[in-house]
């Protein structure tokens, strides 16, 4: 019997614990937030009506397009012979090509070129190398000059110096 009134007074005092009304911090919270000062929202933007506006660059070049490589026009100037025969080292670029070396032989002297796939070619003055119609214009011992022709964007062409030099890491061994 006597456990009787311990559960009896345990259950009247959970009863007392819950009792109240339920959610009444979040009621109080509204009625004090209805008290705060308000913000002002700003009106919507006026739309403006769609006005469609015509296309005119039909007769432009199309930027998306790879441009062909035209000859030269009219004006004289500089062009490359699209007419002669490559040479083989016209089918590298200049910068995958190395000079490792030069040989003199009777009067004239000679580069010595290696190619990626590790080929090795004599070159002279007046021979053409790279891709940018590029013709050996003198040979010293460290190094091989030569012009190329190259065409810019709107298919002018214009000639610029090119310099390969004498590897060092070939100059140690």
């Amino acid at each position: 019997m006597k456990r009787m009134p311990r559960i009896a007074l345990l259950l009247s005092l959970w009863v007392v614990g819950c009792g109240g009304e339920p959610y009444e911090d979040l009621k109080q919270f509204v009625k004090d937030s209805d008290n705060m000062p308000r913000g002002r929202i700003e009106p919507l933007p006026e739309v403006k009506p769609y006005e469609p506006v015509a296309y005119n660059a039909f007769d432009q070049a199309d930027p998306f397009k790879p441009r062909k490589v035209e000859q030269a026009r009219g004006g004289g100037g500089v062009a490359p012979d699209m007419n002669r025969r490559k040479e083989a080292l016209e089918s590298y670029p200049l910068d995958n090509l190395r000079m490792v070396g030069t040989l003199e032989q009777g009067k004239g002297i000679y580069a010595l070129v290696r190619t990626p796939d590790n080929a090795l070619y004599r070159v002279r003055q007046g021979n053409y190398i790279g891709q940018n119609f590029g013709f050996i214009t003198q040979i010293t011992d460290s190094s091989v000059t030569l012009k190329e022709i190259v065409q810019d964007g709107t298919g002018d062409w214009s000639e610029r110096t090119s310099t390969l030099q004498l590897l060092e890491e070939e100059l140690k061994k």
